[in-house]
């Protein structure tokens, strides 16, 4: 089967889009529907995952929502491209990490075409750029595999609302800055959701 390839005009609410994942990765498993590449916004929100621990909510009147996906405490809200996937992994190679590096390249790759230099962190999950001397989180990776198929994706930081941040400790990782591309390049990154789509597809087709 083809890769289905879905952009959202409008924000799409968290639990709406989690339960269309779920199900999506339900037919991929039984081979009803095709897989797929879904970018989309989502309203502000907090989600934790599979990982997250109290100590990570800073701010203890936000409510959270809590997944399956890998990794602990993020925020997603409108300026933030979101990127999820339903990938069969039997189809390709049955490898975790192989995966995981894909989403990695991808956003390295693409931020490439901004001249952004961003480098993957082993230790801690996401993709990170430095910036008048300093590193920080442009982007956040959480994946969840169930009978080798993925689902889930990765959410890059274009122009969010970074104070949100302060509520919380990102992915767990005290003492580490977000960042916004916008703040880097100085200016709207055209084109982004395709150059995401292309490097996406010829990582995982290389």
């Amino acid at each position: 089967m083809s890769i289905e390839i879905k952009i959202s005009k409008k924000p799409v609410e968290y639990y709406k889009a989690f339960k269309t994942l779920e199900k999506r990765h339900l037919d991929v498993i039984n081979n009803k529907k095709p897989e797929l590449i879904w970018i989309l916004e989502h309203p502000s929100v907090f989600t934790a995952g599979v990982s997250f621990k109290d100590e990570d909510l800073l701010d203890k009147t936000q409510k959270i929502i809590k997944t399956n996906r890998g990794g602990r405490i993020t925020y997603h809200g409108p300026g933030q491209l979101v990127f999820y996937v339903v990938i069969n992994l039997k189809k390709r190679k049955q490898d975790i990490r192989w995966f995981i590096n894909i989403l990695e390249n991808t956003l390295i790759n693409t931020l490439r075409n901004y001249k952004v230099i961003a480098k993957a962190n082993r230790k801690n999950v996401g993709i990170w750029v430095k910036h008048k001397r300093k590193i920080k989180k442009i982007a956040a990776i959480g994946i969840k595999i169930k009978k080798w198929v993925a689902y889930h994706g990765f959410s890059l930081n274009i122009n969010v609302n970074l104070k949100e941040y302060k509520k919380i400790i990102p992915c767990g990782l005290k003492n580490r800055n977000v960042i916004n591309l916008v703040d880097i390049i100085n200016k709207k990154p055209l084109k982004i959701k395709n150059y995401i789509i292309y490097n996406f597809l010829n990582n995982l087709e290389d």
